[in-house]
């Protein structure tokens, strides 16, 4: 007899909004990101860390090549930098301008005017980073992302920073296997985190002086690479993109299973954001075939600090 926990998660279909153009697509990237297995789907980029302008326009990352791009609401790709990093993630300042998370380089600035790349921060008490992953700005500016680097189960040594607003660095977390996505709750009380190769979401609840006390666990998955970018909606429900399974999850405030939203290109869909008028499509990237999926959702995403 099979005992299932919660209910078949209701089906969200996808569709196409846009793709890398053949002009962009590039097969041939630097031997030390093909051997730390960063480089190239066969879609000739690999997409990731998408993140919406005032102005509509979509950014995302192509960590694979080391370029930056911006994606009008039409649809249309357009490099908005380049230059020889690993760019992994991205999070708007309220004042416009981008943080990105460098794999190789920590945290940087792209200044969307001028094309200008500044570097922010990139060690901890004299220590360079195992490799900066994701970051998510809280609303009153304190930036919080992940130290990834190439932290397994065999090596727990990921961590999560806070670097606050004006410009004290905090380590939150430590002794985590692969810490990836992540995203505050609506109140600003806990810090969920995507533990990849624990196939998990972890909860980094804040104390009143703000440090983390009884860190545990909120969602555990199963199958594909574990859990990536995250994103979470007005009503405190979890958007998780899950790669290799094709899907992202919402899961409500419980950690509850509602939504499989089903990728219509390939399995290897790593990251997402709400987007639209109303905040109500989830704009996906798959990086398997060099698209951006979208798809309309019951609950809109939260206001992020990009547009307070």
């Amino acid at each position: 007899m099979t005992v299932s926990l919660f209910a078949p998660p209701e089906r969200i279909e996808t569709k196409v909004f846009a793709e890398v153009p053949a002009k962009l697509r590039k097969s041939k990237a630097p031997p030390e990101r093909l051997a730390a297995g960063k480089g190239p789907t066969p879609a000739g980029s690999f997409l990731e860390g998408p993140a919406f302008d005032r102005e509509g326009n979509l950014y995302v990352v192509d960590l694979a090549f080391g370029r930056i791009f911006k994606i009008t609401p039409r649809g249309e790709f357009h490099v908005a930098a380049e230059y020889d990093g690993e760019p992994n993630g991205i999070a708007i300042h309220k004042d416009g301008r981008l943080f990105v998370a460098d794999h190789k380089l920590g945290i940087l600035t792209l200044d969307p005017q001028s094309g200008r790349i500044a570097p922010v921060v990139s060690r901890y008490h004299q220590q360079a980073f195992k490799g900066v992953n994701d970051l998510t700005f809280a609303m009153n500016g304190d930036l919080y992302f992940t130290d990834q680097g190439q932290s397994d189960l065999a090596d727990p040594s990921g961590c999560v920073y806070r670097y606050t607003a004006d410009g004290v660095l905090h380590r939150l977390a430590s002794c985590i296997p692969s810490p990836n996505g992540l995203v505050l709750s609506k109140a600003e009380t806990t810090l969920f985190v995507a533990v990849t190769r624990a196939n998990a979401v972890w909860r980094l609840p804040f104390a009143p002086d703000g440090t983390v006390v009884r860190m545990g666990v909120q969602i555990t998955l199963s199958g594909g690479r574990g859990p990536d970018g995250m994103a979470m909606d007005e009503a405190e429900g979890l958007a998780v993109a899950h790669p290799d399974m094709g899907a992202v999850w919402i899961f409500n405030h419980r950690g509850e299973p509602l939504y499989r939203v089903q990728s219509c290109g390939s399995d290897l869909v790593t990251n997402l954001a709400y987007g639209g008028p109303e905040r109500q499509t989830l704009y996906i990237t798959d990086s398997g075939m060099g698209l951006i999926l979208i798809a309309r959702v019951p609950t809109a995403g939260r206001v992020l600090f990009s547009h307070s």
